[in-house]
């Protein structure tokens, strides 16, 4: 069977470590938010980003890379803007909790944080892959 239709052992081993993966990026991300100004809000935008990559490998492999880079992309880049009406932040007030998953205030650099981390999590899967393939 094919990587892409889900199934297969190289597939569930992909699928395994996107949740592995996506479950360590929790604390990591809310880690990275502990460092000082910008760098911390980067950082952590990154890990946020690349957490929400792992978890589409996860759960939805029939994607394939590009597919779950691009939807990876839409979804961080459509919370950010989300930011932008005022529904996360009221959210927070109710639910503070929900800042770790919608954030609260709109920031043009999360936008570039977020596409890092996207980018970097697709690499990194690339290589991953490949390396996988070429042991066999």
């Amino acid at each position: 069977m094919s990587e892409r239709s889900g199934q297969g052992p190289m597939s569930q081993t992909r699928r395994w470590v996107g949740l592995g993966v996506a479950v360590l990026l929790i604390p990591v991300g809310l880690g990275l938010r502990l460092l000082p100004g910008l760098v911390g809000d980067l950082a952590g935008g990154v890990a946020y980003a690349a957490m929400i990559y792992a978890l589409l490998v996860a759960i939805a492999l029939r994607l394939g890379r590009s597919g779950t880079t691009l939807l990876a992309l839409v979804l961080t880049l459509g919370i950010e803007l989300l930011q932008l009406t005022g529904l996360p932040a009221a959210m927070v007030e109710a639910f503070g909790p929900a800042r770790y998953l919608l954030g609260s205030t709109f920031a043009w650099l999360d936008l570039v944080s977020a596409a890092a981390g996207v980018a970097v999590a697709s690499g990194v899967d690339a290589l991953l892959t490949r390396s996988r393939r070429a042991r066999g």
